[in-house]
């Protein structure tokens, strides 16, 4: 039986300030070494499992190490085996680029451990993050009325904003979700986890410009209304993944109210480009949408976890999620104090709003505002790029930050499965190269290149140069 310990004696599981503030200033030593020395490195690295297993795979220790051993290691064998999301040259997927203020509010609020499901339980942070909610509430326009919560990212938003359509619509038995051929697969995840059955879970198909049908829409709910199906919720995008597309939101948010649909947008990566005149005019209507889901993790450069729920009417979330357990009665304060545990499916919740904050208390609007425009611009400057060479062609124009393209020379007639390996081999030799990191997704059937342009820190000498190496590869791989 162990002794009980003695006071003023450190825990087994407490350091000294003096170890404490060493293993500190290490950690933010090799963060900022890695940062600084970023540009120069690779932006992906990866390892199988069959190569990992032997540096990873162990027993716990039954005793300790020392802890700047740990740290050492962690830093050289685990961390940089990834995809450097935040590099100049990550163009996959969609980037990530935090700023330094962001990543050390992660840092402050993980040594408060603050827990924020309850206002009794964080006070401080819970007003802070209404005030930054409410910045967001102005941006989109939405009125006071508007509400929301931070979550992990969009998938959790966008489910929290089901649960409020479901409830709001009454449930029905047999409820339909639509949502267009190039929305995200979280959208029909988060769908099916709230009860919708996967063949009530409808997609609409994009026109040309890979947008959603409206009279596609208007005919297919028309038919599930008459066949006895109940519509709760149209889901919208405001940038899709694959292209940047933006359906048009006025038009949906008209036809919504007609027939007495909840209007959710998907804006988990496009939605804080309404902070530039070119976003705000793409978004058109997006302030009558029902719910909205926004990630600052991808276009207010913050660190993961960032995402966010907007809510027009707030009391829509909070009448759809609010319990009030016999263990839970100190924490009811009245209409003025709310819980965030009250607004979606966490009641643990960290304190993700003072990243937001102390980046923008830092830095201020107007240089997000230019972060977040340099994006946009630099994917139209990719798309002239590619519009006047002879080696790689425009797939679909550049929307927001996104630009898609294959290598198809003008001047060689080359068959579609020809082209189909060219890009893939390029894809390839661009990343195994260090070139850069990029992803591809399928346009009209066709496999196609694709840059998503959003971190602050790219220049149009990495997109340009990038191109030109694809031009280079492509030649290389169709004459060679």
């Amino acid at each position: 039986m162990t002794s009980p310990k003695e006071d003023g004696v450190l825990s087994e599981l407490q350091m000294s300030p003096d170890q404490m503030l060493d293993l500190a200033r290490r950690a933010a030593e090799l963060v900022v070494q890695r940062i600084h020395e970023l540009p120069g490195e690779a932006a992906w690295r990866g390892g199988s499992r069959s190569e990992l297993e032997p540096l990873m795979r162990e027993d716990p220790p039954e005793e300790g190490r020392p802890a700047m051993e740990v740290l050492e290691r962690a830093a050289r064998e685990i961390l940089p085996v990834a995809g450097r999301v935040d590099h100049p040259r990550f163009f996959a997927f969609v980037p990530s680029s935090p700023t330094w203020p962001g990543v050390l509010a992660d840092f402050m609020a993980a040594g408060h451990n603050i827990f924020q499901g309850t206002w009794l339980g964080a006070s401080g942070p819970s007003q802070l993050e209404v005030v930054v909610l409410d910045w967001f509430r102005d941006w989109i326009g939405y009125p006071e009325t508007a509400g929301g919560l931070f979550t992990s990212g969009g998938s959790a938003a966008s489910l929290d904003g089901f649960v409020a359509a479901r409830e709001a619509a009454g449930h029905p038995e047999r409820a339909t979700v639509y949502m267009s051929d190039q929305s995200h697969t979280a959208l029909s995840r988060a769908a099916t986890i709230v009860g919708i059955r996967p063949h009530c879970v409808r997609e609409v198909k994009s026109d040309a410009q890979f947008r959603m049908d409206m009279a596609e829409l208007r005919r297919m709910i028309a038919e599930d209304r008459a066949a006895g199906f109940s519509p709760i919720a149209i889901c919208a995008n405001a940038g899709t993944t694959n292209t940047g597309a933006v359906d048009p939101l006025a038009d949906i948010a008209d036809y919504c109210e007609a027939e007495g649909i909840w209007l959710h947008v998907d804006a988990a990566y496009g939605g804080f480009a309404i902070l530039t005149d070119t976003g705000k005019a793409l978004f058109r209507g997006l302030e009558r949408a029902d719910s909205i889901a926004m990630d600052a993790h991808k276009w207010l450069f913050q660190p993961f976890e960032a995402g966010c729920l907007m809510v027009k009417d707030v009391r829509k979330l909070e009448e759809a999620f609010s319990v009030h357990p016999e263990y839970l009665q100190d924490t009811q304060w009245g209409t003025d104090h709310p819980n965030f545990g009250d607004r979606g499916l966490q009641l643990s919740r960290s304190f993700r709003a003072l990243k937001v904050w102390m980046s923008i208390q830092t830095f201020g609007m107007a240089a997000f505002r230019r972060a977040v425009g340099n994006g946009i611009e630099l994917a139209a400057q990719a798309d002239a790029y590619i519009r006047a060479s002879t080696t790689i062609q425009i797939a679909n124009p550049a929307s927001l930050g996104i630009v898609c393209f294959r290598v198809n020379p003008v001047d060689m007639d080359v068959d579609v499965e020809t082209l189909e390996r060219v890009n893939k081999a390029v894809q390839a030799r661009i990343i195994g190269e260090n070139v850069a990191m990029m992803s591809s997704t399928r346009l009209r059937g066709l496999y196609s290149l694709r840059l998503c342009i959003l971190n602050h820190t790219t220049t149009w000498t990495d997109v340009r140069e990038t191109l030109e190496t694809i031009e280079r590869f492509g030649r290389e791989a169709l004459e060679g």
